[in-house]
């Protein structure tokens, strides 16, 4: 292979690689399975090497394969890093900032944090990605991130902005149909809303002292956004930011102290980008937004 590397092809095999599939790996780079498909077979051709085995649950990597794997990927890393200085040294107003947070601060608390961004940054467009995953600012997958932990890799600039408490919460409506509990283990008696497959509710309640068990949540779900609006339809008792609570007409914060961990409120994006006008405006913009709204 005599000619200069097609970044195409390599970035595909990349992506069968860890995806293990071409159906997979098409869906992570945005392209069609056939168009995978050609790739990889256009990049044994040109190296002369057999880089997959095929089977019936996919494509699996050989030894060779896997050899390759490590320095695509580095080159991968590296390219990604030189769109990121690129990006930062562009001085311009306008262009594009793409935020990721949570799916409750996305959907429950950023919309009324960007109507003020919009007004003051018109020229800069918003792409914002609602998720409970990490995404990779490293590679690019945002620009910008709430986190509700604290990031710890070296390339990142993190601000700390405040911590939201949570509390335990039902609807009025269901609270005059089955009373208030005054105490924890009245929750016992309660519809309770809570995750299905996450055990984050009963590892806490088992430091109270509490045992509880995935069948004794009546609804269950790990979509928080959906878990709220079953709280907020009075169908249970569930736990939610304390600020949501407030804000929200009909509901109510249960009088319990259940010593729920707060929420750490992290914003964060590359060190590289924060050179960027665009990406440092939207960055402070909306450290200014979220410290006034946990400070409430």
């Amino acid at each position: 292979m005599n000619r200069e590397p097609d970044w195409a092809l390599w970035r595909s095999f990349a992506a069968v690689v860890a995806n293990g599939s071409l159906s997979a790996a098409g869906r992570e780079l945005g392209i069609s399975q056939p168009t995978v498909g050609r790739h990889i077979e256009t990049l044994e051709a040109d190296l002369g090497l057999a880089l997959f085995e095929r089977t019936l649950s996919g494509l699996k990597p050989n030894s060779i394969a896997l050899r390759l794997y490590e320095p695509v990927s580095e080159a991968q890393s590296a390219l990604a890093g030189a769109a990121i200085m690129a990006e930062g040294a562009q001085a311009e107003w306008g262009g594009t900032v793409r935020l990721t947070a949570s799916a409750v601060i996305s959907n429950y608390v950023l919309p009324q944090l960007l109507g003020p961004i919009r007004e003051r940054y018109p020229g800069i467009a918003i792409e914002t990605v609602p998720s409970d995953s990490a995404e990779n600012l490293l590679l690019r997958e945002a620009d910008i991130a709430i986190r509700m932990f604290r990031p710890t890799q070296l390339e990142l600039i993190s601000r700390h902005l405040g911590d939201l408490p949570l509390v335990a919460t039902a609807r009025q409506s269901y609270l005059d149909r089955r009373g208030t509990p005054r105490q924890a283990a009245d929750l016992y008696h309660h519809d309770l809303i809570g995750f299905d497959r996450s055990d984050a509710i009963i590892a806490h309640a088992r430091t109270l002292g509490l045992v509880l068990r995935r069948d004794q949540f009546a609804l269950r779900s790990d979509d928080q956004p959906h878990l709220w609006e079953l709280i907020k339809a009075g169908l249970g008792i569930g736990f939610a930011q304390a600020r949501l609570v407030h804000d929200t007409p009909g509901m109510v914060a249960l009088p319990i102290d259940l010593s729920i961990p707060p929420l750490p409120v992290w914003l964060t994006t590359h060190r590289e980008l924060f050179t960027s006008h665009r990406i440092r405006a939207i960055y402070d913009a909306l450290a200014d937004g979220l410290v006034a709204y946990i400070v409430g």
